[in-house]
């Protein structure tokens, strides 16, 4: 249990000031943030592997261009100008018919404003050992908030172009090999005074007692930021911690007196523009956003395809599935239509060239044929382990 019980928002965002100050000088003394650099290779430079592997994250520094990001801060606007009034809704809040219907997921999910929806349930395969606390909101606040958004590929246009990425693509493949594969995307919404908790938690499920055991067999998340994100809205890691194996994270927090204030967790500050990338098996978590900055961060993964193959899924509306190769080719092959979309808008001198596909690309590029067979519900494949 946190420390704290009952508190309003404000006694909230007291109580944390100082372990955010802390936390904050913390993570600038890591050295594992800057521009992105590549070898001659086309690999991530030496410099970042190693602090990468060594923290179990990195921050990409101004790896999205300002007009790209201000052309999804517009999309992102529009989408939640046209969300439903709530979950169950098919009108916005002007009235008007809500975005989304015609997906058979549901691209907008709610939660009560500052809430912790998964920490200490047994959702998402029980990862969210905890309970974060959960701060009253102001009175005049809604009852419901957005807090994830899904489908970024197909929701909007900008969304499937930052998929082709030349430079996220590069890193992926730097970091899984040329023969990676995607996992799933899902943009966090932490509006201001709103925006709920995410508790500690790693991401991986399925290989934690795998023979062939390593820190990167889970894979890792991206995070493009649209907003400034600071100490009190960011997501915060514990360095290391994808090095240990499966935690047991009440008993990390009973030996920190039941305080979510983990003493070595740092916040992963960055403007618009920034990627963070996150090793899917470090311990990581959000605190309730009682700040007045909203926090939107596009959320996407990769993985090993040795990783993925024959496993069955995990976490998501496939678990009874078997990952086979037919099961994975249909998953990757938005890749390389984000990568023709990215390519037909910017120009080719941004193409990736996606080794699964790199002598299928006429067949496989943007077009409304493929849009129809891959993109559409594109994440009900989504390849969770």
């Amino acid at each position: 249990m946190s420390e704290i019980h009952m508190i309003n928002a404000v006694e909230y965002a007291h109580k944390l000031e100082k372990y955010t100050m802390s936390g904050e000088d913390r993570a600038l003394q890591l050295g594992n943030r800057g521009p992105v650099s590549f070898g001659a290779n086309g690999k991530l430079s030496a410099e970042i592997m190693d602090a990468y592997e060594k923290h179990g994250f990195y921050v990409f520094e101004g790896l999205v261009d300002r007009k790209e990001i201000s052309e999804l801060q517009t999309q992102m606007q529009d989408l939640f100008e046209r969300a439903p009034v709530d979950k169950l809704s098919y009108r916005d809040s002007k009235g008007r018919p809500a975005f989304g219907k015609e997906f058979k997921r549901n691209p907008y999910s709610f939660v009560r404003p500052l809430s912790d929806p998964w920490g200490g349930t047994d959702l998402l395969g029980g990862r969210h050992q905890t309970k974060m606390t959960e701060p009253t909101a102001d009175i005049n606040a809604p009852t419901k908030t957005i807090f994830l958004m899904h489908g970024m590929c197909q929701i909007m246009e900008a969304g499937l172009r930052l998929y082709g990425h030349k430079d996220l693509l590069s890193i992926a493949a730097s970091i899984n090999g040329s023969d990676f594969v995607p996992y799933n995307d899902a943009i966090f919404v932490k509006q201001p005074g709103l925006g709920g908790a995410v508790s500690w938690h790693q991401d991986g499920v399925t290989h934690w007692n795998a023979p062939n055991w390593d820190a990167g067999i889970h894979g890792f998340n991206f995070q493009v930021q649209l907003y400034t994100c600071t100490p009190q809205n960011c997501l915060w890691v514990v360095p290391g911690t994808h090095l240990l194996g499966k935690i047991d994270v009440r008993e990390m927090v009973d030996k920190n007196r039941g305080s979510e204030q983990l003493p070595d967790a740092v916040p992963l500050m960055c403007k618009p523009g920034d990627v963070t990338i996150v090793n899917r098996q470090a311990l990581h978590g959000s605190f309730a956003n009682t700040s007045p900055d909203i926090r939107v961060s596009l959320t996407f993964g990769f993985h090993r395809r040795s990783s993925v193959l024959g496993q069955k899924g995990a976490l998501s509306q496939t678990e009874s599935e078997v990952y086979d190769e037919q099961r994975i080719f249909e998953r990757s092959a938005v890749i390389p239509i984000a990568v023709d979309a990215r390519a037909k808008y910017y120009g080719n001198d941004t193409r990736f060239v996606y080794k699964p596909f790199a002598d299928k690309l006429d067949e496989f590029g943007d077009s409304e044929k493929n849009r129809v067979r891959f993109l559409k519900d594109y994440n009900l494949k989504d390849l969770s382990i």
